[in-house]
């Protein structure tokens, strides 16, 4: 039953059209990875993207030969743009792993076709998280010295910080996910191997895949693994993002002291995380023309998840306002109100607009059926997530307990260059994986024609 885009979803709307079959859905998905040529659009994206990947690599240059000064860090402000893009980009590849992870567990029918757009983005996005603060070392050449290995000079990494957990957190969670979305694509391998049409595609396929056949052991194995590493999957990404809030509240700096960041930092990755998805899933929908497999339903779905994101950020924001106007620590509230209504004021208030106000439009059915609104919105929170990062990264370091130490932050050109540049390294990623993998799980969907057609 097709639905327009302008009204409601009927009840027992179908997750895919009745027009995909299993071969069609096989051959279609398929083809696009084993053309001879990668369409124009895509050209046209990977070229942007590694153009912004070549000012990437001249700004770490710049900085490892010429060290942080080159950024707008200095005292008081010791955590600029790059620590708060850390936890920004973080909370994006966390927001892969819910979709993926949290709604297999669900057992909800949307995630199906949206589960490797998920993935592919959270690998994307986690190795530009890592590079934030290996980037913001003193000497980035030494940072494997946080790995807890003996040395001949007895340098061991300080157990009790935070960041140290951060670090390791960071580490289990790339290897936990590189394992996840490999576990899932198997099949999808086996599939483009017998597909392929030429020998070096066969051969590359064919390595991938590890001699696959889809016998009932393989199936089973393969479903129990799975299952087992999506139940691990959920609650790391739990633990990863709350750890990411600890190393802000286990300092005494006024406006990271709080109780809250850990679950405040969880509900900013499911907003902003979803709200990358849809916006790549609008695109990969559009680029390659999979109308039929990624239909109203899943962005309907989508956009009630950022919707409830969205409310449950706005209950964080309300108590970060509260306990610092009902407590009596005059420093807590001078620094709130400066970060209200000082110098980062703007930041401040169009990041609410744009991550709580805004999104209150997902109410209405026929904004979450128009993939126009619906891109423009996710754009609206992805933006609004990145002021909220670097307002209370910077703000609180902006007043601290000393007025005499006092200061506000001016990112340099090569702060913007680390944004763009991680941004390049993350599209080139997802292109990369776009043209030589599946975009489109091909076994969970296969399932869900299935289920459709019994009823």
């Amino acid at each position: 039953m097709a639905t327009t885009l302008t009204n409601e979803l009927p009840a027992g709307a179908p997750v895919v059209r009745p027009d995909v079959t299993l071969t069609t859905l096989s051959e279609d998905v398929s083809s696009r990875v084993l053309m001879r040529s990668a369409p124009l659009w895509w050209w046209i994206g990977f070229g942007l993207s590694f153009a912004l990947l070549m000012v990437l690599i001249v700004q770490m240059a710049v900085l490892f030969i010429v060290g942080i000064g080159v950024w707008g860090v200095e005292i008081p402000v010791a955590w600029g743009l790059a620590i708060a893009e850390y936890v920004w980009w973080i909370a994006l590849a966390s927001g892969g792993t819910i979709v993926s992870a949290l709604f297999f567990l669900t057992r909800s029918p949307w995630r199906s076709a949206t589960n490797r757009i998920a993935e592919s983005m959270l690998l994307s996005a986690a190795p530009c998280a890592g590079l934030m603060p290996i980037m913001h070392l003193g000497r980035p050449g030494f940072f494997y010295w946080l790995f807890p290995y003996s040395t001949v000079m007895g340098v061991w990494p300080q157990m009790r910080s935070p960041l140290w957990w951060d670090f390791i957190c960071l580490l289990c969670y790339i290897l936990m996910s590189i394992m996840y979305y490999y576990a899932g694509i198997l099949p999808d391998l086996a599939t483009v191997r017998d597909l392929a049409t030429t020998k070096p595609k066969k051969i590359f396929y064919g390595i991938l895949a590890l001699g696959w056949r889809g016998s009932v052991a393989e199936w089973q194995n393969q479903r129990i693994v799975y299952a087992i590493m999506s139940a691990i999957m959920a609650p790391m990404v739990i633990s990863v993002h709350s750890v990411v809030g600890l190393d802000y509240a286990a300092g005494l700096t006024p406006g990271w002291h709080d109780t809250q960041f850990p679950p405040y930092f969880f509900f900013g990755a499911v907003t902003s995380g979803t709200a990358v998805i849809v916006m790549l899933t609008i695109l990969v929908r559009w680029g390659y023309g999979l109308q039929s497999v990624l239909t109203e339903y899943h962005f309907n779905a989508m956009a009630k998840v950022m919707l409830v994101g969205s409310l449950m950020l706005a209950y964080a924001y309300v108590w970060e306002a509260f306990g610092p106007l009902y407590s009596s620590d005059v420093a807590e509230r001078t620094e709130f109100l400066h970060r209200a209504f000082g110098f980062t004021a703007p930041l401040f208030w169009s990041e609410k607009i744009l991550t709580v106000i805004v999104p209150q439009l997902l109410w209405l059915p026929v904004v979450r059926g128009n993939q126009v609104l619906l891109f423009l919105i996710s754009g609206g929170i992805i933006v609004g997530m990145w002021q909220e990062r670097v307002v209370f990264t910077t703000a609180s370091l902006e007043h601290n307990y000393m007025p005499s130490y006092w200061g506000n932050y001016f990112p340099t050109l090569w702060d913007w260059a680390t944004l763009a540049g991680t941004i390049g390294l993350f599209l080139t990623l997802f292109f990369l994986f776009l043209r030589f993998a599946p975009i489109i799980s091909l076994a969970e969907v296969r399932e869900i024609i299935e289920d459709e057609k019994a009823k």
